[in-house]
């Protein structure tokens, strides 16, 4: 039997649904627009898709969107300078600085000027910290995204086998975090894991499996456990085609359930954007 398909774009019109009235009764009460300062560095088509994606769910919940697009000669400082300012604005809600940088730019060293509480990307060391205790409210966009997509499958994750691969700041690491938090057992894979020869066998128990490296049919179907949660973070252009991390032609007809690519992390990551900007807002009104 073929595995449910998890439908990011079902899932996040749902939770749209949710933050649009939010956001109304914010206006209400404070008579202030949630507003967010989206920044890109250089030309980059993949930010600038997002960016567009942005803008448009901006629009649909009634947030305000501004954009600053710098030249890819910008220096460093001034990319600091410009957050800075950002943080002072009281009209703005949440700051998001749009990846990958310029080679010449550490974004690791200036997501750390973004002030933690406009961090609406949840890259802040403080934000990121607080998977650490598990007292989430902002967190990596596209590790909220996973976590929405479990829930969706109505499975208590309680002492399941949970295996992650990959284990980047902004998937892996806070997944494996926030996953623990719901008492699950975490295996985390990468790259060492693969080299040693070992993936497979860890692959081959996950009874919830999340995938983020970024190599197209990493993962093979016949990896898969029966019934699995397989979740594909994996974006890859092959030919005329965007796939995924795992075979999905294969793992559909093993696991219980399974994102497609796209249309399964993707749709959700912008959505958990907006949830992070709400968030933004409340707690900077102490609420």
């Amino acid at each position: 039997m073929a595995a449910v398909i998890l439908d990011g774009k079902e899932i996040a019109e749902r939770i749209k649904d949710i933050l649009k009235g939010q956001i109304d009764e914010l206006k209400k009460r404070y008579n202030l627009t949630p507003a967010l300062a989206s920044i890109q560095v250089g030309e980059n088509p993949a930010a600038a898709a997002y960016l567009r994606g942005q803008q448009k769910n901006a629009s649909l919940l009634g947030i305000d969107f501004k954009t600053h697009i710098l030249k890819d000669e910008t220096s460093q400082q001034e990319l600091i300078d410009l957050i800075k300012g950002l943080n002072k604005d009281e009209s703005i809600t949440g700051i998001l600085l749009q990846l990958p940088l310029p080679k010449h730019m550490n974004s690791k060293e200036i997501s750390k000027f973004v002030d933690p509480l406009k961090d609406v990307e949840g890259m802040h060391p403080e934000n990121m910290g607080q998977c650490v205790f598990g007292n989430v409210r902002i967190g990596t966009c596209t590790s909220l995204a996973v976590m929405e997509l479990i829930k969706a499958t109505g499975i208590d994750l309680y002492g399941k086998e949970a295996v992650v691969v990959g284990h980047s700041e902004i998937v892996g690491k806070p997944v494996s975090l926030l996953l623990l938090d719901k008492f699950a057992t975490v295996t985390v894979c990468h790259i060492a894991t693969g080299q040693r020869g070992t993936l497979p066998e860890h692959v081959k128990r996950a009874e919830i499996l999340v995938v983020s490296v970024g190599k197209p049919g990493l993962i093979k179907g016949e990896w898969i456990k029966e019934g699995a949660v397989v979740i594909d973070v994996g974006i890859n252009r092959v030919g005329d085609k965007i796939v995924g991390d795992v075979e999905f032609e294969k793992a559909v007809d093993v696991a219980g359930y399974i994102t497609p690519v796209p249309g399964g992390v993707g749709p959700l990551t912008v959505t958990m954007l907006m949830r992070n900007l709400v968030e933004a807002f409340k707690l900077q009104k102490g609420v």
